[in-house]
């Protein structure tokens, strides 16, 4: 911890100053308004419909005062070139949770962001997207019709690309239920889910996906929940990509990437394994800008994407200038770059999820919840968050679902006074509750850190602990071994920390739910608790917004109460972009490389621009 606060004061100030620039504006912002732009509060879900942007043909031109003018009007032409760590093994959404690496940029999802949408409002950084702030994309509309139907409307004239066996055939109703057929084995001669698919919980309450005519998809659910539905449905990650069924047909599958098809932005001309992949403009796309609806899609001729599986390779190019975005990056990381390249511009994300320390609820003396709050009441949250995080992370602990969403979930700042007493330092308190434990003098255990984990923090944490005469030692594993140990094998016998904690999760809160539920395969911290149980059924049979936010909110109460896990903080991780990559704003992490989810390559790659002159007057 010595290390990491010497030079504290500095950081702050630097940070303060550098951290959450936009490049959708002229300013930067601080970390503070960052985070309260990623907030958001959910209301009125039960039913939304969302219409297309306008075509070229119906199209008005863009009026005087709108947000996004200081960009200056886009320009056609120019290469985005953007950078990976793993390598492009993957080209079938199929396949998508068991070969995660894949680009996306040559097929699309029923529905997508809101470009048109001020950042201010609502910027994406998160992984979840409230149903409020979804548009479409190959779909113009679509509407809960019954508590347990989602219909969908498809835009109309959309494409494939003019590529064998497809030849530039229209996009129409049957695909999406091949799509779906196909991945969850629902019909259409596909009997088993994929096996990337089949632990998808999400997906298990699906029971069919139909068609009423050659534009019109129903979804037919068993659960009622229009918030799960939607949610669900309207996701934008790989597995929402629709493929062309022809080419399936054809092939067996599309694991060669020369099978890439879709109707996307980009067509996929070139594939280098652990190299390289180059995908190029497709000039019959069928998107228009929604800002600057006269402009055909995309803007830049091609998408170079570089395999660098090198942190300090990567870096140097970022320096350099080329690659014009990076992500997944670190406070240290970002600080020095900061340093060297001040003209950089850098975004705050909040973490996917908190750090925690997990333990086992099911053996002692763990299993005493007095225990597991003396070992909360002993940190130090707040010197944490402004020393080890430099003042860059909020300083509150988290219940199961993130602070960041306040509508469906139950933010710190909302719980009474009597339990935030139970998150804040007293270590005095945490001595005399391990004394009530029968542990008057403390005790020994060990904590089963995976190698991705931040093992500085597990440090501090172990310093903490000593304090009220918990003696831990730290075993580290590598991930993988560390998920096979802990994850799926539960042979951890105390504690256990991985890069993504338990708690303070900003993926979609109804899918988080099951993840403390007794039994279920996530639930590594071996919870067992029949008032937390209810909540999962209980949301899922409500049919009305109200029923699943009470249940949502009372669901992190109960977790929040009982210390199921130990809670540390939400640190922030960060994002680059060159100064020439107009409409860049750090619009979900990895949104583009196969580090993360790529779902939206070929939305945003396909808006955004790059300013050429800039980039020569910078030398580049």
């Amino acid at each position: 911890m010595k290390g990491k606060t010497q030079w504290t004061g500095l950081i702050y100030f630097i940070i303060i100053s550098l951290i959450a620039g936009s490049c959708t504006t002229s300013t930067t912002s601080t970390s503070t308004t960052t985070k309260t732009t990623a907030s958001t509060t959910i209301t009125s879900v039960s039913k939304v419909v969302s219409t297309a942007a306008p075509s070229a043909t119906t199209s008005t031109p863009t009026t005087a005062g709108n947000w996004w003018d200081k960009l200056g009007k886009p320009q056609y032409g120019g290469t985005l070139t953007l950078e990976t760590p793993k390598d492009v093994v993957n080209f079938d959404p199929y396949n998508a949770a068991q070969l995660p690496s894949i680009l996306a940029g040559w097929m699309e999802p029923l529905h997508t962001d809101d470009w048109k949408l001020d950042p201010t409002i609502f910027n994406y950084r998160l992984n979840f997207r409230p149903p409020q702030y979804i548009k479409g994309d190959l779909a113009t509309s679509w509407e809960v019709a019954t508590p347990n139907t989602y219909v969908v409307h498809l835009r109309q004239g959309i494409h494939y690309q003019n590529i064998s066996p497809v030849n530039g055939r229209e996009f129409v109703a049957d695909d999406v239920v091949y799509h779906y057929d196909r991945l969850y084995g629902l019909g259409g001669g596909f009997t088993k889910p994929s096996p990337a698919q089949a632990t998808v919980a999400a997906f298990q309450d699906l029971v069919s996906v139909t068609t009423t005519d050659k534009y019109t998809v129903v979804f037919t659910w068993k659960t009622p929940n229009p918030t799960f539905i939607m949610n669900t449905i309207q996701q934008t990650s790989t597995p929402a990509m629709i493929e062309a069924s022809e080419a399936v047909k054809q092939w067996g599958d599309l694991n060669d990437w020369h099978h890439a098809i879709g109707t996307g932005p980009f067509i996929l001309n070139d594939y280098v394994s652990a190299s390289s992949a180059t995908l190029v403009k497709n000039s019959n796309y069928w998107g228009y800008d929604e800002r600057y609806p006269q402009n055909q899609l995309p803007y830049v001729d091609q998408i170079k994407v570089l395999v660098i599986p090198d942190i300090n390779t990567a870096m140097a190019a970022m320096r350099t200038g080329k690659i014009d975005e990076m992500d997944a990056l670190t406070l240290n990381q970002s600080l020095a770059m900061q340093k060297t390249n001040p003209e950089i511009l850098q975004f705050t994300i909040p973490a996917a999820a908190a750090n925690t320390i997990d333990p086992r609820n099911d053996v002692a003396p763990f299993k005493d919840i007095k225990v597991r709050e003396a070992m909360q009441m002993s940190l130090d949250l707040k010197t944490i968050a402004s020393t080890f995080y430099a003042g860059t992370a909020d300083p509150w602990p988290s219940s199961l679902t993130s602070n960041y969403l306040s509508g469906l979930g139950w933010p710190y700042q909302q719980w009474p006074q009597d339990l935030k007493d139970e998150y804040a330092y007293n270590p005095t308190k945490a001595k005399q509750l391990l004394a009530a434990a029968g542990f008057p003098n403390g005790f020994n255990t060990d904590l089963v850190a995976a190698s991705d984990s931040d093992l500085d923090l597990a440090q501090i944490v172990k310093s903490y602990f000593a304090a009220i005469g918990i003696n831990m030692e730290i075993r580290v594993m590598d991930a993988a071994s560390w998920t096979s140990f802990v994850y799926t094998g539960r042979k951890q016998d105390a504690l256990a920390q991985r890069s993504i904690g338990a708690l303070g999760q900003t993926n979609g809160p109804l899918n988080q739910l099951p993840r403390l539920m007794t039994g279920s395969s996530y639930n590594y911290l071996i919870v067992s608790d029949p008032v937390y149980d209810a909540f999962y059924p209980k949301a899922m049979a409500a049919n009305t917004d109200t029923a699943v936010v009470q249940a949502l909110r009372d669901a992190n109460e109960e977790v929040a109460r009982q210390h199921f896990a130990i809670s540390l903080l939400s640190p922030n991780i960060f994002s680059l972009c060159q100064p020439w990559l107009k409409g860049f704003n750090a619009q979900t992490q990895s949104t583009f490389t196969t580090n993360g989810t790529p779902g939206l390559l070929s939305f945003y790659g396909a808006r955004f621009w790059i300013d050429q002159k800039l980039k020569t007057s910078l030398g580049h």
